[in-house]
This record gives structure tokens, C-alpha cells and sequence, in this order.
């Protein structure tokens, strides 16, 4: 895995359309983060969970990986059944929850509008995640959270999508030693459309922690 650059800084200018979008939300919404997102979690965690993109009222406010949003109540109340946090998710960056051996990042670190990524986006992007990737020494498990971060994962391996293929509680080896799964993503529209319900991602979260 070639390694060509670290996280973004708050002003970085490779995604034309997510720049704009961004210098119009400092505009609107001047108290809030407004920049690429940061991980969250241990960088020596044997997890790590890729989601889509930052949420403009979620991590786009807070700074902080699916924080103050509905994927966000879903995947960390999830994470501290399991045994993956511990603390109290409060929806903000500054309450108590801690996580357990898993870092959480996005596959394109800027919000997008209206939470849809392009593929210039997430190729722009993907340095970043190899970055992530390479400085997790004891990765063992990459939790995709929907098929964009599935696909964002595989590039990052070179590997073709066609010999992995989405599909919800799918179990793929990226190497002898590191597991690749997925998941339907934790977004509003799936839970409320009722394609994820929070026993299968439960059952998803069950299946990444007999494998830590």
C-alpha cells in the first residue's frame, strides 16, 4: 500500500464542490467546525470503522465522527452495548464516551451537499484513509459502513470490487491477517426505511467483536 499523505488540514483545497460547500456553511453557520473531521479513537486499536462522509448537522457541527446525528445515536449507543465505548454519548464532542480498542473515520472527511460524495471525492480522498490505514500497526478488523466506504476500503488494498462484493454482514480478507466487514450504513433513511434495524447492526457489531 503506497502511502502519499497524511490527514487533511482545516483548509484543504482537493475537492472543488466540498470546498465551496464549506466556505458557504462558515457563512451560515459560523460557530460550527466547518473542515475536514479528524478520527476518533486509539491509532492502536485493532478496529477501525469507515462511514461515508461527515453529516452537515452531525460531524460538520461538532468536529467530531458521527456526532450529534441519527447514525451517530444508533452507532455509538451500538458500540457501548457491545463493549467497543464506554462513558455517555451525549451527541457532543466534549461529553464522556470513550472508545474501546476502535477508531472511527470517514471515507471523505469533508461534508458533502446533501450527504452524496462524487467518485472524484472519494478517490481525492483516499490517500487519507491509506494513511489511516498504514499507521493502525495492530489493525485487525475494517468495519464499512455502507457500500461507498466498502468500495474506498478495497481501493485502498487494490483490490476490485467485483472479488468483494457489498453485501450487509459480508466477511472479506483484505490480508491474512485483517478482515474486511460490512454493513448497511447507519443513516437515517436506512433505519427509518427499516433496510437496517438496530438488531442487525447489533448482530454486525457481535460479529466484529468475536473477531478482536
Amino acid at each position: 500500500m503506497n502511502v502519499t499523505s497524511s490527514v487533511p488540514d482545516d483548509d484543504c483545497q482537493l475537492c472543488p464542490r466540498l470546498v465551496n460547500f464549506r466556505n458557504e456553511n462558515r457563512i451560515r453557520f459560523s460557530e460550527w467546525h466547518n473542515g475536514p473531521v479528524a478520527s476518533f479513537g486509539n491509532i492502536n486499536s485493532h478496529l477501525l470503522i469507515v462511514g461515508l462522509a461527515p453529516g452537515l448537522k452531525g460531524a460538520n457541527r461538532t468536529g467530531r465522527p458521527f456526532t450529534g446525528d441519527v447514525a451517530g445515536d444508533l452507532l455509538y449507543t451500538t458500540l457501548l452495548r457491545v463493549g467497543l465505548a464506554e462513558g455517555d454519548y451525549k451527541a457532543s464532542f466534549d461529553d464522556s464516551i470513550e472508545l474501546m480498542n476502535c477508531r472511527i473515520t470517514n471515507a471523505v472527511r469533508c461534508v458533502p451537499p446533501q450527504n452524496k460524495v462524487t467518485g472524484f471525492e472519494t478517490t481525492k480522498c483516499l490517500s487519507f484513509l491509506k494513511t489511516e490505514i498504514s499507521m493502525m500497526k495492530n489493525l485487525r478488523v475494517i468495519l464499512a459502513l455502507g457500500s461507498i466506504a466498502h468500495g474506498s476500503v478495497l481501493s485502498a488494498f487494490s483490490k476490485k470490487k467485483s472479488s468483494s462484493p457489498f453485501y450487509h454482514g459480508a466477511h472479506h480478507d483484505l490480508s491474512c491477517e485483517l478482515t474486511l466487514i460490512d454493513s448497511y450504513h447507519c443513516s437515517r433513511y436506512n433505519t427509518n426505511t427499516g433496510r437496517l434495524t438496530a438488531k442487525m447492526f447489533n448482530e454486525v457489531l457481535q460479529s466484529v467483536v468475536s473477531l478482536l
